[in-house]
């Protein structure tokens, strides 16, 4: 793909965006530009503005949006990609951290001790009685989008419009970006090219090919 072909892809995004928020479509992205959280303001609250444009919710919604599986709870690896573990910029996280994400969250909701936090639990601890809120650990605001859309809403959206030129993109984040789509290109090409070969040599085992 090229960077006129890429831009174009922005743009149609910016403009479905556009579209969600003026037909007030589902309750969808509330901005096209970034909102403004009080620097107080709880991790979930920042978490929803920064990487879902989305300043008012409540708790149900905020369950349901971060079930990605729809199964009615949160399972371990669904905690862990909400707090951005699953993305690039978590990759030297250790460990350690992310079990204490996990026990931390088990020792706050996880009252019947079955390892996930259901959505009766969540919806408890952030009831009206106790109001809990997810703990922030420091580990930024949980990026769980794909390459595409993260780059579009931490960096296209503040910098960039409809009407950014090819010219334009001298960020190092516009150039890193552009950088993974090549890659990403050039892999997909090689792997279609194994594909045309009836036999791929470097899947055979060295000891079986034969010595020309």
């Amino acid at each position: 793909m090229t960077i006129r072909q890429l831009l174009a892809a922005c743009a149609v995004s910016i403009a479905f965006v556009a579209g969600v928020t003026a037909h007030g479509g589902g309750g969808g992205i509330a901005h096209q530009k970034p909102i403004q959280v009080d620097p107080d303001a709880d991790w979930a609250t920042k978490h929803m503005a920064e990487e879902h444009h989305i300043s008012v919710f409540d708790p149900a919604s905020f369950f349901s949006l971060h079930d990605y599986d729809n199964s009615g709870s949160w399972e371990q690896s669904e905690i862990l990609k909400t707090y951005g573990m699953d993305d690039p910029s978590a990759k030297d996280v250790p460990q350690e951290k992310k079990d204490d994400i996990i026990r931390e969250l088990m020792k706050l909701m996880d009252h019947n001790s079955n390892g996930i936090i259901e959505k009766h639990e969540w919806l408890q601890f952030t009831g009206e009685d106790r109001k809990g809120t997810l703990p922030d650990f420091g580990l930024g605001p949980g990026h769980h989008w794909d390459m595409e859309m993260e780059y579009e809403i931490h960096h296209w959206e503040k910098y960039h419009d409809e009407n950014t030129k090819e010219e334009d993109l001298i960020h190092p984040e516009d150039i890193e970006h552009f950088r993974l789509h090549d890659e990403l290109e050039d892999e997909a090409e090689r792997i279609a090219a194994l594909d045309k070969l009836a036999i791929v040599e470097q899947n055979i085992p060295a000891k079986f090919r034969r010595v020309v």
